[in-house]
């Protein structure tokens, strides 16, 4: 078993490398530019950019991996907005390039995913709900698992995640953990959105998630993430609560007043049966998974 990994910079890609080598399961791990994960050696890490055709299938003849996780992808909903052609080079194109040349090489092809392709009206979602995404982060998300759903090739498997959290090193992003964490700790007001409900999912869990679905050669759609739906104010006031910070500096607001550009779903979180059955996926509860975050 070989794994290639796209996005080894980013907080899941990082987390997968960690589990990677810890079951001293070989890996390559790809980004775009250098290196940032102190805990990856060089010899194993190469520059890709993902949105080049031929440099993706060099180097995957190159390398020859057994499986592919795709982590990479351009998640800020907003930017996206803003930048339509951006979005769907990297989110849609790309998966196109390294799931033609999967095909061709029998890869089992993991690729990540988002509750985003709901609109929120009706959660929790099954696997086999009908998507509705409503921004065009989310519609590049889903047009990108319509590659793999649509095709005759079958050596697949959609990870679908919620909100992912967790410490990493070099990140180019912040998640709502770390900076409502540290905000607090800081004495900064917040005012967070009290109508928006999601389930939060620990990359650590995430990233086992991923490495067990190559395990396995799972087939499919796979809902993971945490196991509890939070509204983000609550999830806010539980992290004040766990670092013992004042909650007092925590304001709740509707989502409506922050004239945000991507519209997001209301409602989501998933039901997380199959991977439960499928996968024996166990996840930790949010206060759980706090104490390894420093």
């Amino acid at each position: 078993m070989k794994v290639l990994i796209t996005g080894t910079n980013g907080l899941l890609g990082q987390k997968i490398v960690a589990q990677l080598k810890d079951a001293e399961i070989d890996f390559i791990a790809t980004s775009l530019g250098s290196n940032r994960n102190s805990n990856c050696e060089d010899s194993n890490y190469h520059s890709l950019d993902i949105t080049i055709k031929d440099d993706v299938v060099h180097l995957i003849n190159k390398y020859k991996p057994t499986h592919i996780i795709n982590t990479a992808a351009v998640t800020n909903v907003d930017f996206c907005e803003d930048n339509h052609e951006l979005c769907k080079k990297v989110n849609v194109d790309a998966v196109q390039f390294m799931f033609d040349v999967s095909e061709v090489n029998d890869i089992h092809f993991i690729h990540l995913s988002t509750d985003f392709v709901f609109d929120g009206e009706n959660g929790p979602y099954s696997e086999e709900d009908k998507t509705n995404p409503l921004s065009i982060y989310a519609k590049s998300k889903n047009n990108s698992e319509k590659i793999l759903i649509n095709s005759t090739y079958t050596n697949w498997s959609i990870v679908r995640t919620i909100i992912v959290y967790g410490e990493g090193e070099n990140l180019s992003r912040s998640n709502i953990i770390l900076w409502a964490k540290e905000a607090l700790l800081k004495g900064e007001s917040l005012t967070i959105v009290d109508d928006q409900f999601r389930s939060p999912t620990w990359a650590g869990d995430l990233a086992w998630a991923c490495i067990q679905t190559a395990k396995l050669n799972a087939f499919g759609i796979f809902h993971i993430s945490g196991p509890t739906v939070y509204s983000i104010y609550e999830l806010v006031c539980l992290i004040a609560d766990f670092y013992g910070n004042n909650k007092d500096l925590i304001k709740p607001i509707k989502s409506t007043t922050l004239n945000q550009k991507a519209q997001r779903p209301p409602n989501t979180g998933f039901v997380l049966d199959k991977a439960f059955m499928e996968l024996k996926y166990k996840p930790k509860t949010l206060i759980e998974s706090l104490q390894y975050i420093n």
